[in-house]
Parts: C-alpha cells; structure tokens; sequence
C-alpha cells in the first residue's frame, strides 16, 4: 500500500512539475503575445540576419491621416479621383527577386538595395498608405518641379525629391512632435543656420520654394561631410552627430548598413523608408494605385510691399479666396505681411498682380485699425498725479512730484521734503514729551518729602 502511495505521489510530484513548465512556456508566449499587442501601428517588427527580433519607427509622414491630408487647400480645390483610374484595395505580391530587379532598374545615383527591412516599408506603401500613396502622386505635380530645381542647383541627385514623401507626406503645414516644420521638416536651429527666416509673423521653413533651396544646401553639405548618400539622408533625420557616433561604434566604418545597429529607431527604418518611396512613387501601376487627378492652379507672381499688410485686406478687397491665398503663402503664421520690418512679397495668381497694384491704397486702409491693431504710439493719462514716496525710495535716487504732464525730478525738492518731514517729525516727539515732563516735575517733591520723614524716624 505504501508502494502505490510513495507511486502516486511520484505522478502527482511529475505531473506538478510538467504543469509548471508548461505554465513557464505558456507565459514565455503570452509575453511575446503581449509584446505585439504594445506594438503600436506607427512601428514594425524586423528580423536581423542572426534571427533576432527588432521593432523600429516608422517616419512620422507615413503616420498621418489621410483625411487630413485631404482637408488641405490644394487637395480640396485642385486633387480629385479619376473616373477612369481608381485606386483598388487589390495588391499584389510579387518575389524578391521582382523587388530586386525593380530596385536595379530605377535611374538613380543613389544606392537602392533591397532586404527584408526594405521590404516591411514596401508593404506598408502598397498596403495600407496606398490611397496616401495616391494622394502624393497628384500632388507631385504641385511640389516636384520646385524640388528638382533646387536639386538640379546644387547638382545633387534627383532622386532626394521623394526626401518629402517620408518626411511630411508632402504636407507643406506638417509640424512634427518636435517642431519640425514644412515639406523638407526643418527644425528651428537648422533652419536658420541656412537663411529661414523664423519669428512671431514669419516661418519661412513652410515656404515650399525657400525651403527646397535651404534643404538641397543642407544635403549638398552634409555630402562633404560623409560622401555617402544613405549616411547623408540618415543624418538628415538625426544630425550628423548621432551618425558619427554610430560610426565610432561600428570601428569607424561608413556604411549605413553596418552602423545601422546603433542608430536610433527611427532612422534605422529611415533609409529603408527612402527607398521603399522611390520605389512605390515608380511602380505604382504596378500595385494597382492610381494617382489623384490635378487640375494645376493659374499661374502665380508676386509683389512686393514695404507696409505691413493683412491677407484678409488683400482677400476682401481683391475677392480673393483667403485659404488660396493662405496657400500661395504658408510661410506668414499670422496672415500678417511684415512689409514695414523689410520689403516683403506676396504671391498672387497672375491676374491678381495688376489688381493689387492698381487697389493698393484701398487694401492698405480697408480695416487697418482691427485687423492691425498695434498702436505705434500709446499716450500716458494724466487725470490723476503720481508721486513717487521718499520713505521708499534709496539712496543716490531722485525724488519725483508729477503734477499732471509737469514733474519736477530735482535734488532740491528731495532735500525740502526731507526737511519737512524732519520738522513734523521733531515738533511730534516735542508734544508727547511734554506731558511726561510734567508728571516727573509733580512726581519728584513727594518723593524727597517721603525720603525726610523717613530719616527723621
């Protein structure tokens, strides 16, 4: 009996044992299960050649919304769906070696590889941002011109004009969680260090023509930096710090690839971004996505002020959209042209240039007293005078009397008031001794009359 017993407790015992390792395994896997839920849909997870695990960021563009994106002035007016080419939720997958041969064929200077990082951002392109994706083919045609002038400029590789794509979604207004501003993502201290003008009224970095210049003169030296294109873009999104210390860490070699391991999330899913852009802007077709329709907006031109003028002033006297005209000029924060702090332009549709010239003293006076509203001189109410108290003040400070506008601000007057006060101030200590004197004068008799008796005793 004792036999089946110590047997049945070695079952039990094992059994316990097989439970609890399956419990281990089985919370091994809710781990990993909980670890995808965290995973938000702005990151993706990656295998590296050894088969570890790895999540990086996606860039912040390929976040957005595509309503916002179509809220915009100029996908509402001139981007529509054709009636002939639409966009199907039909995607289809190709092999590696169909990405391979893609990649190779695109006329670029740039290196374009392929692997399976590439590949997550692939996806995400012709997956799920495919109608995004469609929204930027159309707006290409407002923005691409001016970003391969600026390249062409600088003598810089065409291909970095899809550098927008990832990096606002070619949203000329898209602020970033850090302050990055405009289509090119400048920050504050960059920008100005490459001539962006940044104030209360003017933020030239969502100036899409201004911005595209400074942006091919930041990449132009970054080249002279690294003299490697994927460390350049890289370190557009980083800084050229965080690079060099990657490369430091890696022994010094300059390969994105091989430094990729120390760069922070995001631009370890940067490059690959990059590439993933200029693949999907090429072979679209390919994936059944189809470009929104333009109809290109009327030419433009600009005129120059030397007054500070409204945007509404020049929108209600000219008729003129203000939101087109908040397009045509994103770089004044405020609708506010500073044309009194130096000679400013304002950009118009070509037919609008004449009119502002021939109307421009009734824009410049049409409700200029509320829609610029600082006073250029304030007048100080004199009903009731100040005076300024000699207790407090200091010494080496001049006393001050205002009598209405006349004060008078001299030594003189300081020395009479002290005087004053040094009078009043004696004849009160005068009167309350008075009274004290007299009760000692009647006080000290008694007292010698009370010492004499005393020692007469």
């Amino acid at each position: 009996m004792k036999k089946y017993l110590l047997l049945l407790a070695m079952m039990l015992a094992s059994a316990s044992a097989m439970m609890a390792q399956d419990v281990f395994d089985l919370d091994d896997e809710d781990e990993e299960e909980e670890e995808e839920i965290e995973m938000t849909e702005d990151e993706v997870m990656v295998t590296d050649q050894e088969g570890n695990e790895e999540i990086i960021d996606f860039p912040e563009a390929m976040t957005y919304d595509l309503d916002s994106l179509m809220n915009l002035y100029m996908s509402k007016t001139y981007l529509s769906e054709d009636a002939d080419c639409r966009t199907t939720e039909e995607n289809p997958t190709f092999d590696r070696d169909v990405y391979l041969e893609r990649l190779k064929r695109m006329p670029t200077i740039m290196e374009m590889p392929y692997n399976d990082v590439v590949q997550k951002f692939l996806d995400r392109y012709s997956g799920r941002l495919r109608h995004s994706v469609s929204y930027m083919l159309g707006a290409c045609n407002f923005y691409m011109p001016i970003f391969e002038e600026a390249l062409e400029a600088y003598g810089l590789p065409l291909e970095l004009k899809y550098l927008p794509v990832i990096e606002s979604a070619l949203n000329p207004k898209a602020v970033s969680r850090v302050g990055a501003t405009g289509l090119w993502q400048f920050m504050l201290t960059t920008g100005k260090q490459y001539g962006l003008e940044v104030n209360s009224l003017v933020d030239e970095r969502r100036d899409p023509v201004k911005a595209s210049y400074a942006a091919a003169h930041y990449l132009s030296d970054l080249y002279k930096v690294f003299g490697d294109w994927s460390l350049v873009i890289a370190s557009y999104n980083c800084g050229p710090g965080n690079i060099n210390k990657a490369i430091h860490r890696a022994g010094g070699v300059k390969d994105y690839w091989q430094i990729y391991p120390y760069l922070p999330r995001e631009t370890r899913g940067y490059v690959p971004a990059f590439i993933a852009a200029n693949y999907i802007m090429t072979y679209y077709s390919a994936h059944n996505i189809c470009p929104l329709r333009t109809r290109l907006p009327l030419k433009t031109d600009t005129v120059v002020v030397s007054r500070n003028v409204h945007l509404q002033q020049v929108a209600a006297v000219l008729g003129i959209d203000i939101d087109m005209l908040r397009t045509l000029n994103p770089e004044y924060r405020r609708d506010v042209v500073p044309g009194l702090t130096k000679p400013s332009a304002i950009k118009l549709a070509i037919n609008d240039v004449t009119r502002f010239i021939d109307n421009q003293d009734s824009i410049y006076n049409y409700n200029a007293s509320e829609l610029l509203s600082k006073r250029d001189e304030v007048a100080v109410p004199d009903d009731q005078p100040t005076f300024t108290t000699y207790k407090k003040a200091k010494k080496g400070r001049k006393a001050t009397v205002r009598k209405g506008r006349k004060a008078k601000t001299t030594k003189a007057t300081a020395r009479k008031s002290r005087k004053a006060s040094t009078k009043t101030w004696k004849a009160a200590a005068k009167a309350k001794a008075k009274p004290k004197a007299k009760a000692k004068a009647k006080a000290k008799p008694k007292a010698k009359a009370k010492s004499r008796s005393r020692k007469r005793k």
